[in-house]
C-alpha cells in the first residue's frame, strides 16, 4: 500500500493570513474609531460588520471636510475664525457685578 498525499493547497480548510489580517483591522477600526467592544464586533454578521465599517469610514471623512472648512472658512463666507461679539456672547452668571 502507497502513501497518500495532499495535493490540495494549505490554506483550503482556513482562512488565508492576509484575510484574517483585513479582519483584524477592521475589528481594531470598531474598536479604535467606534467605540465597539471585540466581542460586538466579531459576532456581526459579515455584511453588517462592512456596512458599518463603509458608514463609519464615511462619518469620519464627513467630520474631516467639516473640520477644514470650519478651518479654511468655505463654507458659510465668515472666515477661519469666529470671536465673542455683544450678538453671540453668552449673558453673564446671575448676580455677578461689573462694578467691582
Amino acid at each position: 500500500m502507497g502513501t497518500w498525499r495532499f495535493l490540495l493547497i494549505l490554506n483550503f480548510f482556513g482562512l488565508t493570513d492576509k484575510y484574517s489580517e483585513n479582519v483584524y483591522e477592521q475589528f481594531f477600526f470598531l474598536k479604535y474609531h467606534g467605540g465597539w467592544s471585540l466581542t460586538e464586533s466579531y459576532n456581526l454578521p459579515v455584511g453588517l460588520r462592512n456596512w458599518f465599517m463603509k458608514r463609519l469610514i464615511k462619518q469620519k471623512e464627513d467630520e474631516k471636510e467639516a473640520i477644514e472648512e470650519a478651518r479654511n472658512g468655505t463654507k458659510g463666507g465668515r472666515g477661519g475664525s469666529q470671536g465673542l461679539t455683544t450678538d453671540n456672547q453668552p449673558p453673564p452668571p446671575q448676580g455677578y457685578n461689573f462694578d467691582t
